[in-house]
């Protein structure tokens, strides 16, 4: 039998009404930074090929990522690199069967979250 409401039913969660969770927050934030991570590495990968170019292409290649704005980038990639894998390890352990209660999740959300900034810095400060 047809669905006679079909029109007057939402097809899905509306913005508005949709309070968005640190879970779905964090998730699509890993899936951001995982993204992100693959047009930095382009990015190493130019400045490589550069360097077995010729001189010349490799000072215009090292000069955009010695730059303010190379700087920028590859420390919005090193968060991103250390967000991605923090997360990862959360997910390791939610595949185990661990931490998967509200409590928790949200707790370890927040680790991963404060602990890519910390090691970020510690990172930047060390190397």
């Amino acid at each position: 039998m047809a669905d006679v409401n079909r029109g007057n039913r939402p097809l899905s969660p509306h913005l508005r009404i949709y309070r968005p969770q640190l879970t779905s927050i964090t998730s699509i934030l890993t899936r951001i930074t995982g993204n992100a991570l693959l047009i930095s590495s382009l990015l190493v990968v130019w400045w490589f090929l550069a360097a077995a170019t010729s001189p010349e292409y490799f000072a215009v290649a090292n000069g955009v990522l010695t730059s303010w704005f190379g700087d920028l980038v590859m420390t919005l990639s090193l968060w991103g690199l250390w967000y991605h894998t923090l997360a990862g390890v959360r997910h390791l352990i939610w595949d185990q069967g661990i931490g998967l209660d509200i409590e928790t999740a949200y707790k370890m959300g927040y680790a991963v979250i404060g602990g890519s900034f910390v090691l970020t810095l510690l990172t930047i400060i060390l190397i």
